[in-house]
């Protein structure tokens, strides 16, 4: 047996250890963390399956072009409305000479790179019909626009924007169109690109700051103690930095595609996840620092009691997640994968680093806590390891309003259980209100971008150009038949073969004899809205139709009929993931509290919880926000969250009432239960909706309706469903909450059980 002060060296030098392995992994996480956005892909057509119509379509559709073009539409009007003059036409002509020597945005020196390098045609100029507004059109090789600079951060497509946007602004004698009186944006495919990365550009830095801010404001509401917050604080920072080295790492050899939302959602839900964690952890430190002397069997039991509901939690949210896998989408699956390391990375830093940083002052841990140190209740409290049924206190006095909270539940339980569940109802009746069935390009971004403004202009001034036109690919006997089919379909514009003397300039009808390849040919159409929009999205449906019905082996693709092939597959991962989900959620916690009605009813009351969140968000996106709809993974999302994460707090309560349960019965373990942990409880939830809300800060409608959904929904099982909800419910139904476990038939000789 060690003596003493060789116990006391092992575990000093245990501490170091696990310390300096953490701050090894800060060192090399913290790295990889700020190049994550390097390797990001945003391009919704590398999310779609090899099986989408719109995939085969383009894989088609290249064979009839030299290389795959991504467009930049320079769109410039005078800005009150009158006519470009000679002058204006001449500074745009100059301008659209200077574009392929102008250096990439960014670049200094001699570094390479210009416009040039990408670019697959000399810009063009094109005046609208009108006379009111031109075009120049910068034709970017979209393989190239897709590759990387190096290290460096943005993508080809984005500095090449920049440059468009930078020479606009240049003086005249560069080539620029400063001094010209020019209103000028760069839109199309490129510009939409670029103000995308743009917008995903505050996830590296501005979100995590807010994030970490807004969670130790609360942390320090929650201690009021200066050392506690930095130390928990710490713990999420190196389980961030962990996460994102292993994701970094995985992306970068093609294991897993990580988007910019993905990868916001990543930084979040680490926080919050090591914050809730380690919230747990302290307050079960903290309760056994009452009843024993040393801070190292204190910080033991803790642990030991806190690993099973943290591990349950951690391993229900991985698993609900992990069901993302079955998505059609790689931007979905991908997203499983990823949120699972994260929750991974975080239970793994509340229960090594975090203790490790508690026992740093040995015996003086209990310091960490001022100005509210948790005294020793003296020689006769319970010291043992386990404690018999005399030893423990069944009432719920001293815990502040969790004790009437507990005494309320404990004395009107059915009316309060019937109740919040019929509040929770009403909410979420509105839930088929939700408008989730996609949105546009231009619709995506909740503040003012220069792409949507030009794309404005193209839509008001160029009627019949499309920047990327809906591709038809047929059999060559079927062309006739496909372009008829195709120009009579609601909301077409023009349809056109493609020839082997392609047009000149956007609009304009190309010469020449339709172009065969390999026994097919290829017909662009273009749509009256734009082909960003949700218009053009329902125009490919019925061209669709049309073509099908004329030419069944055709294919019909382009970036319109991406956007509606993904929405496609949205739909069809919401109806096939959610009931996966609810099964293994159901599962883990059959396993976790041996019983089969209490984790019905915890499903049950959580996916009722998510309806009325989803139900209060279709009200709110409508008639307070304003928003135009939503995308299908929205529901999906918020689904996968709110389930697996509402969950989280029903384990953590119902594994301290079963704890209770067994040593004073079920009716007074749940108010025992709920008044002990009403406080960290909650304090976890405020912090996880805070975190989720700062997804807010990124101007995106994606983003935006996740951190509403989210954040509301995690109050709402925080404050209703588990403070009042399942406690109610469970102490009402008593024993039987634990059937058929022994637990149930060993509780009937307790008293008011």
């Amino acid at each position: 047996m060690l003596s003493k002060r060789t116990g006391g060296f092992l575990r000093g030098l245990i501490i170091v250890a696990v310390i300096g392995v953490w701050m090894g992994i800060g060192a090399l996480g913290g790295q990889a963390q700020g190049r994550l956005s390097t390797v990001q892909t945003n391009d919704a057509a590398a999310f779609l399956p090899a099986s989408a119509e719109s995939t085969r379509a383009a894989e088609l559709a290249q064979d009839f072009v030299d290389s795959e073009a991504l467009p930049a539409l320079v769109v410039a009007t005078t800005g009150d409305g009158s006519a470009l003059d000679p002058d204006d036409l001449a500074a745009l002509e100059a301008y659209a000479a200077a574009v392929p020597d102008a250096p990439l945005a960014g670049t200094e020196g001699d570094e390479p790179g210009t416009v040039g390098d990408v670019s697959v045609a000399d810009p063009v100029v094109v005046p609208s019909e009108d006379g009111e507004a031109a075009l120049v059109v910068v034709s970017l090789d979209a393989a190239v626009a897709s590759d990387r600079v190096g290290a460096e951060e943005d993508s080809i497509s984005e500095l090449a924007v920049g440059a468009l946007r930078d020479l606009a602004a240049a003086d005249g004698a560069d080539g620029g169109l400063a001094g010209s009186g020019l209103d000028v944006s760069v839109t199309g495919p490129a510009g939409f690109v670029a103000d995308l990365v743009t917008a995903f550009g505050g996830i590296d830095t501005v979100l995590l700051l807010v994030a970490l801010g807004a969670v130790l404001v609360i942390l320090a509401v929650v201690y009021r103690s200066p050392v506690l917050p930095f130390l928990v604080i710490l713990t999420a920072v190196l389980a961030l930095t962990l996460a994102g080295l292993v994701v970094y790492h995985l992306a970068a050899n093609d294991v897993l595609t990580l988007n910019g939302q993905s990868q916001g959602i990543l930084s979040i839900l680490v926080v919050g996840a090591a914050v809730d964690y380690s919230l747990l952890v302290v307050a079960r430190y903290r309760e056994e620092l009452r009843t024993v002397r040393s801070t190292v069997t204190a910080l033991r039991r803790a642990v030991r009691a806190s690993v099973e509901p943290v591990a349950a939690s951690a391993g229900t949210v991985i698993a609900g997640l992990l069901c993302l896998l079955l998505s059609d989408l790689s931007s979905n699956r991908s997203l499983g994968p990823v949120a699972a390391i994260g929750i991974a990375a975080a239970f793994v830093a509340a229960l090594t680093l975090l203790p490790a940083l508690l026992l740093v002052a040995g015996q003086r841990s209990r310091a960490l806590f001022w100005p509210r140190m948790p005294r020793f209740a003296g020689d006769h409290a319970v010291e043992a390891e386990a404690a018999t049924e005399s030893d423990v206190r069944v009432d719920v006095e001293g815990h502040g309003v969790w004790s009437r909270v507990a005494s309320f539940v404990g004395r009107h339980d059915r009316r309060v259980w019937v109740v919040t569940a019929v509040v929770l109802a009403a909410c979420a009746a509105f839930v088929p209100t939700l408008d989730a069935d996609g949105t546009g390009d231009s619709e995506v971004f909740l503040t003012q971008v220069d792409s949507v403004d030009g794309e404005e202009v193209l839509t008001e001034h160029f009627e019949g150009v499309s920047a990327q036109p809906v591709t038809v690919v047929a059999p060559e006997e079927d062309l006739q038949a496909v372009v008829d089919a195709t120009a009579a379909a609601d909301g077409v514009a023009a349809a056109a073969p493609v020839t082997d003397q392609p047009a000149a300039a956007p609009g304009a009808p190309a010469q020449g004899d339709p172009l065969v390849v390999d026994g097919r040919v290829r017909v662009d159409v273009t749509t009256d809205a734009p082909s960003d929009s949700q218009e053009a999205v329902e125009t490919v449906s019925a061209v669709r139709d049309a073509v099908h019905d004329v030419s069944p082996e055709a294919l019909v693709g382009g970036a319109a009929a991406e956007r509606l092939d993904t929405q496609l597959a949205g739909q069809r991962d919401l109806r096939v993931i959610v009931p996966v989900v609810l099964a293994v959620i159901l599962v883990i916690l059959v396993l976790l509290l041996r019983s089969v009605l209490a984790p019905v009813l915890l499903v049950a009351a959580n996916v009722l919880s998510f309806g009325a969140a989803l139900g209060v968000g279709a009200l709110v996106f409508e008639h307070v926000l304003g928003f135009p709809g939503a995308d299908p993974a929205v529901p999906l999302y918020a689904f996968c969250f709110l389930v697996a994460l509402g969950v989280d707090y029903s384990i953590f309560l119902m594994t301290r009432v079963r704890e209770e349960s067994l040593r004073v019965g079920t009716r007074r373990g749940v108010l025992r239960a709920l008044a002990v942990t009403g406080s960290v409880i909650t304090s976890a939830g405020v912090v996880l909706a805070t975190t989720f809300a700062a997804l807010g800060i990124i101007p995106l409608l994606f983003l935006a309706q996740i951190a509403f959904l989210v954040a509301f929904g995690v109050l709402l099982d925080t404050l209703v469903v588990r403070s009042l909800l399942v406690p109610a419910l469970v102490h009402d139904v008593g024993r039987r909450s634990w059937w058929p476990s022994a637990l149930g038939r060993a509780d009937r000789g307790r008293a008011a059980a």
